[in-house]
């Protein structure tokens, strides 16, 4: 057996006192190796890809499904690239058929759906920071109740809300606009954004305020010079949930949103989507498109991702 698999860690030692070390010591001494077993290593990398060919599999159809020449759509082959693949899904996306007098409006709702997401991020994330930050270092009448409260909201069914909301955004006149689609979605993520960026507030030392405060900073120099730079991976995980959480909503737009010129991406690709027939190879074209600038985001963001998941859940 290997020697340091006897010993004890420094900082064992350092948290325990004198009379302890002896213990600690027969603790480590019966303390099974490290590592797992090169059978329990396998299952675990089998039961890994299993589940990666589950989730990608569906996606996979997809793809499928957008190759397929119109003739061919309701095939039940199963091969990735069919028999005489095209692209004339994609272009018809696109671009349009012009042969056919058929225009296309996909650049238009991504612009739309991009717009009203990223201005319903960006409210987002400026209202709930400083809501979290008051929520985390004051203490005022009513603090627990509000968190309590906007923790309940999120357990009510977004169908529940479609009703108030409507009435709301009618009496406003701001039914058919962006501007009432962008409320109705900084409501439902305002609460749930707040709830994270207080948990992540919560990890930071107020040391580092006071010591700021005593070299004469204000409140609010104290937290847009120390507080918001030392959040950037909680806000930036927090403008990642309020942008995905809009970009592919539909039943709000559906509700909000009744002309064609203002419609977003969700509501768009229905249109594919006629009274008797639906235009499948369409449908997964533009699923597939849509679907390539959200991975590009995930890509680039996943390390703002991981650290915020992993910084705002410890308290330290």
């Amino acid at each position: 057996m290997k020697r340091e698999e006897f010993s004890f860690s420094a900082v064992e030692a350092a948290a325990a006192p004198a009379r302890a070390w002896p213990r600690l010591r027969v603790q480590a001494l019966f303390r099974r190796p490290r590592g797992d077993s090169p059978i329990k290593r396998l299952f675990i990398h089998m039961a890994l890809w299993v589940a990666c060919l589950v989730a990608v599999y569906p996606v996979l159809r997809v793809v499928t499904i957008s190759l397929r020449p119109n003739d061919t759509l309701l095939t039940t082959s199963l091969r990735i690239i069919p028999e005489n693949a095209t692209l004339d899904n994609y272009r018809e996306v696109l671009f349009g058929a012009p042969e056919k007098n058929r225009k296309s409006d996909f650049f238009l709702w991504l612009w739309n759906s991009f717009s009203v997401v990223m201005v319903t991020s960006l409210i987002s994330v400026a209202l709930a920071s400083v809501s979290a930050y008051a929520f985390s270092r004051f203490r005022f009448r009513g603090r627990s109740a509000g968190l309590v409260f906007l923790f309940t909201t999120q357990m009510i069914p977004a169908g529940m809300l479609l009703l108030p909301l409507y009435i709301m955004l009618a009496k406003l006149k701001m039914i058919n606009s962006s501007l009432g689609l962008i409320i109705a979605y900084s409501v439902s993520s305002v609460p749930l954004t707040i709830w994270m960026l207080k948990g992540y507030y919560d990890t930071i030392p107020v040391d580092l305020e006071e010591a700021a405060l005593i070299d004469g900073a204000s409140r609010m120099m104290t937290f847009t010079r120390i507080i918001l730079p030392l959040s950037s991976p909680a806000l930036a995980i927090a403008f990642l949930f309020s942008f995905m959480g809009g970009w592919s909503e539909y039943l709000v737009a559906r509700v909000v949103l009744q002309k064609n010129e203002l419609f977003t991406w969700p509501l768009g690709i229905w249109t594919y989507a006629q009274q008797f027939t639906v235009s499948w190879g369409k449908f997964a074209a533009a699923s597939v498109l849509i679907a390539i600038p959200v991975m590009a985001l995930f890509l680039y963001s996943s390390k703002w991702l991981i650290s915020g998941l992993t910084l705002g859940s410890v308290k330290g």
